[in-house]
């Protein structure tokens, strides 16, 4: 198949200078080597008759941008028309066509179907590390809810729900509910970089994927009391890791004073996960998924940790 030869950059582009640059873009683009995400995109290529394809690469980085600024794929069309920072970043120059938005949804769909994002996440977790920006002195393990793309089917109809992967869950000391997902993260310490991300049904419990969150090359593990479990301080410990889980009373045994000031300690500690979440909904825009069923939504999610580092590696480097 034929391929559009994109990126040259026109008489045009050099005359507006610096109008079309955004700093943090410019670094993110001199700091990953863009060849190792090409290796693993390389058999993405639309095969059949037609006029020329998109480089896989072009459009994963597009995809990236969408995370990046919390764009639906009509918006992410027109700023790449619009916004010679972003060309650049992707490789588009004034002369080329930009993707349309069914053409960047398709390829989403196929990088998801393909089982590729995880790929991708690790091949950029590992260019992170080899960069010296992930500090490995500890993971910080949380989770966020994120409101589904559907209407909420009624209480006790949920069999009737247009996402049926979707789930309640009531918040714990709050008044209200949500309906949708859930998504599991372990944050490096002292980076604030997204090592491991787990997505699931709204009502799946913040502890049951928590050991999927745990890298291995921590010397620490921070987490709220909802993670604190027998059997996981003991791994822990056997690993050599420093247990910084917060003990939870039981009915049988209050904390005690020393307890309570070390899960104060650990509290102040992990409280910097919160800045991840912070930044996907205010910033970038993820405060309801736009997709439907699980597997599309952790496709979401996992471009969505890719792009915040992506930005969090361009403050680290600044």
């Amino acid at each position: 198949m034929s391929v559009k030869g994109t990126g040259q950059l026109g008489f045009g582009e050099l005359g507006v200078g610096r109008r079309g640059v955004i700093a943090a873009l410019d670094r993110v683009s001199s700091l990953v080597d863009w060849a190792g995400f090409e290796k693993a995109l390389a058999g993405l290529r639309e095969e059949g008759p037609g006029r020329p394809g998109y480089r896989p690469l072009l459009l994963f980085k597009a995809l990236l941008l969408q995370a990046w600024y919390g764009l639906s794929d009509s918006e992410l069309e027109f700023r790449l028309g619009d916004s010679l920072a972003f060309g650049r970043f992707v490789g588009l120059s004034l002369e080329d066509e930009v993707p349309d938005h069914t053409t960047l949804c398709r390829f989403r769909n196929r990088l998801v179907a393909a089982r590729l994002l995880e790929k991708l996440f690790s091949e950029l977790d590992r260019q992170l590390e080899n960069a010296r920006l992930i500090v490995k002195q500890g993971t910080m393990l949380d989770a966020t809810l994120i409101e589904a793309a559907t209407a909420r089917p009624p209480r006790g109809k949920e069999a009737l729900a247009v996402d049926p992967d979707a789930a309640f869950v009531k918040h714990q000391g709050k008044p209200g509910s949500t309906y949708g997902y859930k998504a599991h993260v372990g944050v490096d310490q002292g980076s604030g970089l997204v090592r491991s991300v787990i997505t699931t049904p709204a009502n799946i419990n913040d502890t049951t994927p928590a050991d999927g969150l745990i890298r291995g090359d921590e010397r620490a593990v921070y987490a709220d009391k909802a993670y604190d479990t027998h059997a996981r301080r003991a791994r822990l410990k056997s690993q050599g890791m420093k247990v910084r889980l917060m003990r939870r009373p039981s009915q049988y045994h209050a904390l005690t004073p020393r307890q309570q000031r070390l899960n104060d300690l650990i509290a102040r500690r992990r409280a910097a996960v919160e800045t991840t979440f912070a930044t996907w909904k205010r910033r970038m825009g993820l405060t309801r998924v736009r997709y439907i069923g699980l597997v599309k939504v952790t496709g979401q999610i996992l471009l969505t940790a890719m792009a915040f580092n992506l930005r969090r590696a361009a403050a680290l480097t600044a």
